[in-house]
């Protein structure tokens, strides 16, 4: 099977050859995979070849002007969220910082300089997808019509969780200002795409390890809405759509099934009610799923034996039946050894076939 061919499969819940494979990491482990398998720092097609990587994801270039002046010890990006530089023991992180619409107003705002749907390179859509033909391709990303994350990352994640309990006007516009542009530039992505692109992907982390992040009437007040306008784009185009959800979430799975969102994405084993059992048991058959292979847990502090044998459970519980793509939770941090991210992926291919 192609890649393509073998996740429209395993999502439809039917039995592909072997289980689709997907990778996320951070530039230290993602350096140290190319060196182990003997690949250019800038092969990254090796790499998803060596790995066995059935995914591939289609970002239409910015063309637009600069939107926000850049500062110095600061990474800004197209929404003015600003990053600073944190060393850690294993490398480093751009960490969000500043928070420059904390205490902003509505007309602060609506004067906030965000991209246009305009500024954008389709035109080069078609060509990026016959390139890439033989993979799943997704478009989006865990940014992607989320507001909690996004909100969070320019006006603080407790400011945000205050504002949804609040109603605070100017929160809500900024999400719902983002979120319109990120709508009008997948319409147009999608229609450039004819046909080729196999999965929408959004975002929201709407748990803690503990439990919800917010409570299902709050989610469906504020959450929902926005979430619906993009599952309904998905569904016009005939695509599933793939929710991200880092912590505890599938308290919200139920409502995700009523949207037409039938995968999800992250699945942090260790949170709580998101093990592969649990979420196999009560979701198996109406839903897909892509993850649970934890970068906090095994992987990254764990043995090589122990990442085998993580891995082998996990798919003994996961693949029946099919639904089921097996990824990292997150991006593969930099503290995790590079053996045992080589032992996951060899274990994958192993033991994944039907």
């Amino acid at each position: 099977m192609t890649s393509k061919e073998r996740v429209r499969r395993a999502f439809a819940h039917e039995i592909p050859d072997r289980v689709p494979i997907d990778y996320l990491a951070n530039p230290g482990i993602d350096a140290r995979l190319k060196t182990h398998y003997g690949l250019a720092a800038n092969d990254d097609e090796g790499l998803r070849r060596a790995l066995g990587v059935d995914f591939f994801e289609i970002i239409p270039a910015y063309t637009g002007p600069v939107l926000h002046p850049p500062m110095e010890g600061r990474r800004i990006d197209l929404w003015g969220i600003h990053t600073r530089w944190v060393e850690h023991e294993s490398g480093g992180y751009w960490d969000y910082c500043d928070f420059p619409l904390k205490d902003a107003d509505v007309d602060a705002v609506n004067a906030w300089p965000m991209p246009s749907p305009d500024d954008f390179d389709y035109a080069s859509i078609p060509a990026m997808c016959k390139a890439m033909d033989g993979y799943c391709l997704m478009i989006g990303n865990p940014g992607a019509g989320d507001m909690i994350n996004t909100a969070g990352m320019i006006r603080g994640v407790e400011q945000v969780l205050v504002d949804l309990m609040t109603d605070d006007e100017a929160c809500l516009r900024f999400m719902t200002r983002k979120n319109e542009v990120q709508l009008a530039m997948l319409e147009r992505a999608l229609e450039a795409a004819q046909g080729a692109i196999d999965i929408l992907w959004l975002g929201e982390d709407l748990g803690t390890q503990r439990g919800p992040m917010i409570g299902l009437d709050l989610f469906r007040k504020h959450i929902r809405p926005q979430h619906q306008r993009f599952a309904d784009l998905a569904r016009h185009f005939g695509i599933p759509v793939m929710m991200h959800s880092c912590g505890s979430s599938s308290w919200a799975f139920d409502d995700f099934v009523e949207m037409g969102i039938t995968i999800a994405d992250t699945l942090q084993p260790e949170a709580k009610d998101m093990a592969p059992a649990y979420l196999k048991k009560r979701y198996g058959d109406r839903m897909s799923f892509h993850g649970c292979i934890s970068t906090a847990g095994v992987v990254a502090r764990g043995t090589v034996e122990e990442t085998v044998s993580m891995v082998k459970e996990t798919l003994g519980i996961m693949m029946p039946g099919g639904g089921y793509a097996l990824s990292p939770t997150h991006m593969l941090q930099d503290n995790s050894p590079t053996e045992n991210v080589v032992a996951m992926y060899d274990t994958a291919k192993r033991y994944g076939t039907y």
